[in-house]
């Protein structure tokens, strides 16, 4: 048997040696999945690990050394102050992703029971927190039959009622009526196929179905904006999340579809990061 202490200054150095961001952060997340031990306790009860939990701690942190996220490792990530089950299959819930869902949160301020359409809906991240902090009505559509079961925990873990609808968005939209919807979001792929490969290696572990936006970053946008917009009420709002340099291409397409007042939000690298427009 060995001190969790000895485990968390190893796992610390081991993280730092194979260059992974935050080593520290990574090390402690590790010594809480496994010991159920936070940083306050780990410097001041000294407690010691049985080689069972040694050796699971250990083949943790080998994933981690090979590059697979954090994320997956320990099997759930918070987003918006909520937790989502994630793992192999679904796209991790980003800080970024909340740049989105804020803009959503204050179109919706002043509307009461709103329809909400999220697609590419993924963990569900967007559809869940809009549930949990309004009265909408939500619908969330998903076409991978990896990432539909985490959407589903994840709308039971953190009780909410959205309705999911298992298929393609290319497909789908005619089960909705014309004119329903006051809000239709999406965090679409978004990420050009040649880029992809050139990303950090713990992305390799998520679903290029949830990166792969094609040529440009672009195949999502302007078949959604097209096949969508007639399930919007007028007045009401399409938002998305965009990577960046791609705010004037998408834009562009919600002019030629009707939509007025188009901005655009930054996240906190001061990148364009989500773009809405309202349709006349």
């Amino acid at each position: 048997m060995v001190a969790v202490k000895f485990l968390y200054n190893k796992a610390k150095e081991e993280l730092d040696k194979a260059g992974i961001s935050d080593p520290a952060f990574n090390s402690m997340c590790l010594i809480e999945k496994v010991f159920g031990v936070n940083k306050l306790q780990l410097s001041t009860d000294n407690p010691i690990a049985d080689d069972k939990k040694g050796a699971e701690f250990i083949t943790l942190l080998g994933r981690r050394l090979c590059g697979e996220p954090l994320q997956y490792i320990l099997g759930e990530w918070e987003f918006y102050g909520y937790k989502f089950k994630v793992g192999k299959g679904v796209l991790i819930p980003r800080d970024d992703t909340e740049v989105l869902l804020r803009r959503c949160l204050k179109f919706l301020e002043d509307k009461k029971h709103a329809k909400v359409l999220d697609l590419c809906s993924g963990s569900g991240a967007l559809a869940i927190a809009i549930s949990k902090e309004t009265d909408a009505e939500v619908y969330a559509v998903e076409k991978s039959a990896d990432a539909l079961p985490y959407l589903c925990q994840n709308i039971t873990l953190n009780k909410v009622s959205v309705e999911v609808i298992a298929g393609d968005v290319f497909k789908v939209y005619g089960d909705f009526p014309n004119g329903y919807f006051d809000l239709i979001l999406s965090n679409p792929p978004y990420v050009s196929t040649d880029e992809i490969e050139t990303l950090q290696k713990e992305i390799s572990y998520e679903p290029k179905m949830a990166l792969d936006g094609g040529k440009y970053g672009l195949d999502f946008y302007e078949p959604i904006i097209e096949l969508y917009s007639a399930k919007l009420k007028s007045g009401s709002m399409m938002a998305f999340e965009i990577g960046e340099g791609q705010f004037s291409a998408v834009k562009k397409l919600l002019e030629q579809n009707n939509y007025s007042d188009i901005g655009a939000d930054l996240d906190l690298g001061g990148v364009q990061r989500a773009v809405y427009g309202t349709l006349i």
